[in-house]
């Protein structure tokens, strides 16, 4: 089932996710609606935040669905490493039409469960970096917006409130 994408300003995406507690069949149906989700959105990531489930549950395929092997589950994924810094354009589900500069590492290692509740661990270099960054924020309750400083984030925040009012966002 496709979820709606909850945007900038909805509660649960601006408060830390709680950890999954057992991997049952609800759990396993939401990581399949939020394959589904990322796919059609498109996107390379979704965390279950996004989709309005506060867990620590996220997805990633930076093929876009062109190579099976790059599907990535995670279930209360943590940081074991990263180094580097790589500056690039970021866009999110979560806040539609934005795009920014983000510094982030240029490799990142996370660990955490897959769906069918093994341990993993996967290093990342340049975009599966960012993305294991980017929904690693999601769940802390934090959006790549978050992240920006000064007149760059002041310009995107604005046009959300505008958008907000307007109701288009």
């Amino acid at each position: 089932m496709i979820r709606p994408i909850l945007r900038h300003g909805a509660g649960v995406l601006h408060t830390p996710a709680r950890p999954v507690d057992a991997i049952t069949p609800d759990i396993l149906q939401l990581i399949d609606d939020m394959i589904q989700t990322m796919y059609v959105a498109p996107g390379i990531g979704l965390a279950a935040p996004q989709v309005g489930v506060a867990l620590r549950i996220f997805v990633a395929d930076i093929s876009v669905g062109r190579n099976p092997a790059d599907l990535l589950t995670f279930i209360n994924p943590e940081f074991v490493e990263r180094d580097g810094m790589q500056l690039e354009e970021e866009g999110c589900l979560s806040v539609p039409g934005f795009e920014a500069t983000v510094a982030r590492p240029q490799r990142a290692v996370v660990r955490g469960l897959d769906r069918d509740g093994k341990e993993q661990i996967v290093e990342g270099t340049g975009l599966l970096a960012r993305c294991f960054q980017h929904e690693m924020d999601h769940l802390d309750g934090t959006l790549f917006v978050d992240r920006l400083r000064g007149l760059q984030k002041d310009l995107i925040v604005r046009k959300i409130r505008k958008l907000n009012r307007a109701g288009k966002w």
